[in-house]
């Protein structure tokens, strides 16, 4: 098998499903022959029946150490949080899961300064990707939180009431946080090449479905808990190793990532804006929609400021003002 690399990846949280699940789909896309499970929960029996699943020209080693883990790491992914349960929002996840992305960052930074490329999907991801990147020292492009699974159910969302493929629908997007207070960006959308746009509000598609799909996107998490009993594991799975294949050389990732912004009118935070995944890390601008669109990115942003600075005061990060004597990146 041809691999994208021979460098190193490393999967935090290997041991659990969505941590197994990206073991699976990274072996089976041929990112690396050198692929490292770390969990504090033993991942010998993940690293075991992938091994027994023949995939022969890789090295699969398993541990619970730390320093064995991230040392000569160049690229990692981290679903290593707790998992979110039934009538839990991303948001409750908050305190504890922000406590475990600052002992990644300290992680990464003591051994592997060098890594390329962090992808955190940890919830709520926005917050625990700005934590880890902080603490990591690494560079603001070197960091993305899983957003594009927002973008994904909207896709599906339409393709399912129009009955078309979801590849004949194009140009869907949600920007901002990874959460409830998402923007959903509809108007750049198109179904079999129409504008959405031109559909809202025909006997076709009401408005009021319009905006009932909106809200059941923000909800997407919650359902899927509903009909499996458990929070969703192979959609984040496969999307983030997407996203790190991107920036080992491979296929564009198709959606939005979230990235750390400071431009003067979004500071200092991690949302989802319209970005780039390449062997250069991360590069994004500021997505342009209507009015509307526009100003529920500005109160997604404002939430996201609301729960940054809560951490702030459970002492998890210091005052803004202090980042870059922990990170001069920032």
């Amino acid at each position: 098998m041809a691999f994208l690399t021979n460098d190193k990846l490393t999967i935090v949280g290997a041991a659990g499903m969505i941590g197994s699940n990206m073991v699976q789909t990274a072996l089976m896309m041929g990112l690396t022959n050198d692929i490292c499970l770390y969990d504090v929960f033993s991942p010998e029996g993940v690293a075991e029946e992938m091994r027994q699943s023949g995939f022969g020209d890789v090295k699969i080693t398993a541990t619970t150490d730390a320093k064995e883990a991230f040392t000569n790491a160049k690229y990692i992914i981290s679903s290593g949080g707790a998992p979110r349960k039934a009538g839990m929002t991303r948001e409750d996840l908050l305190k504890g899961n922000c406590e475990i992305a600052r002992g990644l960052g300290e992680d990464i930074k003591r051994y592997c300064p060098d890594c390329r490329h962090v992808v955190i999907i940890f919830n709520p991801a926005d917050l625990t990707g700005l934590v880890t990147l902080l603490y990591s020292g690494l560079k603001p492009n070197q960091v993305t939180t899983l957003a594009g699974l927002d973008s994904t159910r909207l896709q599906s969302a339409l393709a399912k009431k129009f009955n078309v493929m979801q590849s004949e629908v194009t140009g869907c997007a949600t920007y901002g946080g990874h959460g409830e207070q998402m923007a959903v960006f509809g108007s750049h959308v198109r179904i079999d090449g129409k504008p959405l746009t031109d559909i809202i509000g025909t006997p076709e598609f009401s408005q009021e479905e319009w905006e009932q799909m909106k809200l059941d996107v923000t909800k997407g998490g919650a359902k899927i808990i509903e009909l499996r009993g458990r929070s969703s594991f192979q959609s984040p799975a496969y999307l983030s190793v997407e996203m790190i294949r991107s920036v080992m050389g491979g296929e564009k990732f198709p959606w939005p990532a979230g990235t750390y912004v400071k431009n003067g009118k979004y500071n200092n935070i991690m949302m989802a804006m319209a970005t780039t995944l390449d062997e250069n890390g991360c590069s994004f601008r500021v997505p342009e929609g209507t009015p509307e669109e526009n100003a529920k990115l500005d109160a997604s942003y404002e939430h996201l400021c609301h729960m940054r600075d809560e951490l702030v005061t459970l002492g998890i990060v210091p005052p803004i003002s202090e980042w870059t004597k922990i990170n001069p990146n920032l």
